[in-house]
Parts: structure tokens; C-alpha cells; sequence
């Protein structure tokens, strides 16, 4: 009898590919694959044997990386996702009896299943906003109650970069924000899962508009700019953070094998593939807009500032557009659709996307 066919063997690239790889959407920049420098990063981790949970040569040259960016002060915690990154943050800097004043629109409000009030044990302590950025009024909406026993204790300001609209914030604009929260005895988180695209949006170095600005810690989103998995928790201000080590841990966000999540980061921030990358992005968003912008019947609402555009056009002509790419409905209740580009994202993929719409338009 024949030896039955290895594993190696079965899984032939014709058996294993279940997708057309020319095939892209505009739903999300986490569709988007590996970036390939990313993929060379992770063969050039493999093989041999490095201490686990962290004390690898990796995870130890990554502080290193982490610092030229964000300063001598800075230490980072590499974490699998976002969420778990936003969750650890929070409680980091902030106590059981904590609240959290975020917008309305943030992602750790309406996106993450009530991980920081189900996990973190947190109060998110919302306000709306009409861009997704906050204001130090705004913040005063929520940032009162202070030794009121009965009110969670506003201890922190969570804020998007880029926000969950799209828009970016000015270096000057957290630095209010940042003094404003200092002045009240909170500290300042950034959600940082776009922060590439923030600072290829304003031209300046993220430091700019985290360490200088006075941001306390950070979430550094990397899935989102072409890594596999892999997120990291930057402490800016180590003297408001403790038990991050301890939390992580316990929060189930501490990988065995780190080296793997250390080395996508080192190969994305120790030269410009994370700029290259958000830059590319944020030009196909604004090759988008210019090419919708030029369509009757598709109005744009916000600005473009990053890798997002979102726009309104009729449900029916949406509902028969997501056939062909996928995309989604931001708001039910006005129609106004979300369309994000990604690193690989091509100037063909773009300008086949606007065809469709004119096509489906003409179709109504």
C-alpha cells in the first residue's frame, strides 16, 4: 500500500489558495494582506530558539526602535490586537472606580463589545462630537464629579488618531487637550490604530503629536498598516503608568512566542516602510475622493485626512455596489457609506471602484 500523502504534499498552493488575490474592497484596511517586507521580517525570526515571553533579541532591540521615535523615555508592551492594547492602556492609567471621557464615535465605545467596561472594569464617559475630536470644552462636558462617590472618577482622555471619522488631529490640538487633562489631575490616552496615517497626513514625526504634545500612553496600531498581527502599548509618561506588565498578563495579551509580533514592528519603524506604507493609503483616499467628488449623486461629507472617505450616495446603488466591491454602511440612517483604502491598494483598484459607481448610478 502507498504511504498516504503528507500534510506538505495535500496542502499544494492550488489546494490552499481559497481567494483571488487581484480581488480588493474598500471596507477595511485590515482585508488588506501582509506587506512583504513584513512577511521577509517574520522568515528572518524563524528557526533556532529565543527565550519566550519576551526576553528575546527582538523584543529587547524594539525598545530601541520604539525610543528613536518617541523619545529616551518611552518603553513599549507588544500586545496580539487592538483592543487588548486600548483595554491594557485604560487600565493602566486609571483606577476600579475609573472613567473614561472618549467621543462618542470612538472606536473603544462602539467597536471593542464593551471590552474596557466588561474587562477593564472601566466607565467610558462619552461625548458627542461632530468631527470625532475633542476639545477641552468638550471634555468638561464629563470631566466633572470629581470626590463625588457616587460618579465614576474622570481620570483619563482617551482620544482617536486618526479619529473614527477620518479626521486627524493637529499637534497643537492635543497639546490643549493633553494640558487641559494635566491641569485637571487625568491623564491622556491615544488610540494610536492609524497613527502612521496621522503623521504622513501632517508631515511631522509622531512624537510630535504624542511625546511632545504630552500624550501619557499610547496604543500603536500595526495590523492596520500591512503586519500580520501585532499591536504595541507605548508608555510615554512612566510616572502616571503602573502594573502594565502584570496587566497585560492578565488581560491574556502577553505572547509566548513575542518575537514574532517584536519583529514586524523593528522591520515597519526601523526605516520608513510604516510612512511608505500610510502615505500610499492616504494618496489612494485622496485619488478617490477627487474621483467621486466628480459623480452626480455621490456627495462626500468630511474631509480626507487620512485613508478614509466617507460619502453618501443612493441605498439601492450602494446595495448593488457592495456586490461587486466590498464596503460598508457607516450610517444606517442617512446612508452614508465608509471607504478605506489600504498599502496595496492601486491606482487601477480606484479608478475601477469609481467606473462601478457611475455604472451602478446610470443603472437607477
Amino acid at each position: 500500500m502507498a504511504d498516504a500523502p503528507t500534510l506538505t504534499e495535500q496542502l499544494t498552493p492550488d489546494a490552499v489558495r481559497r481567494h483571488d488575490p487581484q480581488v480588493r474592497g474598500f471596507a477595511s484596511d485590515n482585508y488588506a494582506g501582509v506587506h512583504p517586507e513584513i512577511l521577509t521580517a517574520l522568515a528572518l525570526a524563524n528557526g533556532g530558539h529565543q527565550v519566550s515571553y519576551g526576553e528575546d533579541a527582538y523584543t529587547a532591540h524594539l525598545q530601541e526602535v520604539f525610543r528613536s521615535h518617541f523619545g529616551p523615555a518611552a518603553e513599549v508592551f507588544p500586545v496580539f490586537n487592538g483592543t487588548g492594547a486600548n483595554v491594557i492602556s485604560l487600565q493602566a492609567v486609571t483606577e476600579r472606580f475609573g472613567g473614561v471621557i472618549c467621543a462618542e464615535s470612538a472606536h473603544i465605545n462602539t467597536d471593542e463589545c464593551g471590552a474596557p467596561e466588561r474587562v477593564g472594569g472601566l466607565k467610558l464617559l462619552t461625548v458627542p462630537t461632530p468631527d470625532g475630536k475633542l476639545t477641552p470644552e468638550l471634555i468638561d462636558r464629563q470631566a466633572f464629579g470629581f470626590t463625588d462617590e457616587h460618579r465614576a472618577q474622570p481620570q483619563v482622555v482617551s482620544i482617536t488618531q486618526t479619529t473614527e471619522l477620518g479626521t486627524c488631529y493637529t499637534p497643537e490640538e492635543i497639546k490643549a487637550i493633553c494640558d487641559h487633562a494635566h491641569e485637571l489631575g487625568m491623564a491622556v490616552h491615544l488610540d494610536g490604530a492609524r497613527i502612521a496615517n496621522a503623521a504622513a497626513f501632517l508631515d511631522v514625526p509622531p512624537a510630535r503629536f504624542t511625546t511632545e504634545a504630552g500624550v501619557d500612553i499610547l496604543s500603536f496600531g500595526g495590523t492596520k498598516n500591512g503586519l500580520l498581527f501585532g499591536e504595541c502599548v507605548v508608555v510615554l509618561s512612566p510616572e502616571r503608568v503602573g502594573a502594565l506588565p502584570y496587566l497585560r498578563k492578565g488581560t491574556m495579551q502577553l505572547a509566548s512566542k513575542m518575537r514574532f509580533v517584536s519583529v514586524q514592528f523593528e522591520a515597519l519603524l526601523s526605516g520608513d516602510l510604516w510612512l511608505r506604507s500610510a502615505r500610499h493609503a492616504n494618496a489612494m483616499a485622496r485619488r478617490l475622493d477627487q474621483a467621486v467628488r466628480r459623480i452626480e449623486g455621490v456627495e462626500v461629507l468630511r474631509p480626507v485626512q487620512s485613508n478614509a472617505v466617507f460619502a453618501v450616495l443612493p441605498r439601492e446603488v450602494g446595495e448593488r455596489l457592495r456586490k461587486r466591491f466590498r464596503f460598508y454602511f457607516w450610517d444606517e440612517s442617512t446612508g452614508e457609506v465608509r471607504w478605506m483604502c489600504a498599502f496595496d491598494t492601486t491606482e487601477q483598484d480606484v479608478d475601477a471602484f469609481a467606473a462601478a459607481i457611475i455604472e451602478e448610478l446610470a443603472a437607477s
